[in-house]
């Protein structure tokens, strides 16, 4: 592998997965109750129905507060072609971390760390770094791009742009088709310029893949595909440990594409590791707009 291109490789990934939380700005709900059919209604009405399964698909989150596992990690975009080991931590409205390393020498090169107030990339083979509020990259703010929507994604999850989750009273909020032929049904949902969409398996509701489609009057349409298979059993419920994405964007002037892949050797729920990496002293900051533009313009 070319390392170094490891800051491009982090950048690159950092502005697709980026692009899953368009139109989302951050807020916090307070749950309110469920809003449960009438006695009038039939409890076999589409209505009632569609409610049933939206609330099944919402039951199969994982209950843990912490994902964990080493991973093969791959991306591909333009001329880059890379695939090498690496991890994932993931703790619920704190952070998410991926880190990458040397083949069989196993010493990171680079961390690539989102949080809900920032984004941090660290370029280790250079000893540089990108730290940035969502706020200050012009890119992400006239997205409207937001931490919880993400998190979502990686969690296997439905999600609720300007919520940091979907409560139940929420659940009436998605559509189903119940026509819909195959193995799954689609869930949806469309807020403003955005349109989700999460395939979710017609018996026990569990999300094997999900679309995001965003149109903005100043980068065009960016879409974004996330694929989760390999489930494995977290606690009472399963989580999925491979996991790829493609996205394509005409930010930056020109149309981008890139697709990730995350195969993770097996999925635990440890704890006992921080949620906020501290940058050396010893690193040099990059200017963050700069080098999203660059990476946008490749």
């Amino acid at each position: 592998m070319k390392y170094m291109k490891i800051k491009n490789l982090l950048l690159i990934s950092a502005a697709g997965l980026l692009l899953a939380s368009c139109g989302a700005k951050k807020a916090i709900v307070n749950p309110t109750p469920a809003v449960r059919p009438s006695v009038a209604e039939s409890t076999t009405s589409p209505a009632v129905m569609k409610l049933s399964f939206v609330q099944k698909v919402s039951d199969n989150q994982v209950y843990q507060k912490n994902i964990v596992g080493d991973m093969s990690f791959s991306l591909k975009a333009g001329n880059l072609d890379h695939t090498v080991p690496g991890s994932l931590h993931m703790r619920k409205d704190e952070v998410i971390r991926i880190q990458i390393f040397i083949p069989l020498l196993g010493s990171e090169i680079g961390r690539l760390e989102f949080t809900p107030d920032y984004v941090l990339v660290i370029d280790r083979m250079h000893k540089q770094y990108v730290k940035a509020s969502y706020a200050q990259l012009d890119f992400l703010r006239q997205n409207g791009l937001n931490f919880y929507s993400l998190q979502a994604l990686f969690w296997n999850q439905l999600l609720l742009p300007g919520s940091s989750s979907v409560n139940e009273s929420d659940l009436k909020k998605f559509d189903v088709d119940l026509d819909a032929a195959g193995p799954t049904l689609p869930v949806t949902l469309q807020n403003g310029k955005l349109h989700f969409k999460w395939d979710a398996d017609r018996n026990n509701g569990r999300i094997v893949g999900a679309n995001v489609a965003y149109q903005s009057d100043c980068h065009g349409k960016s879409t974004l595909n996330w694929k989760y298979g390999n489930f494995k059993s977290v606690g009472v419920k399963v989580f999925p440990a491979d996991q790829t994405f493609s996205f394509a964007t005409n930010a930056g002037g020109k149309q981008q594409q890139a697709m990730v892949g995350i195969s993770m050797d097996r999925v635990t729920t440890d704890s006992n590791w921080d949620a906020r990496t501290v940058v050396s002293d010893k690193y040099k900051q990059v200017d963050a707009e700069e080098a999203l533009s660059k990476i946008l313009k490749m």
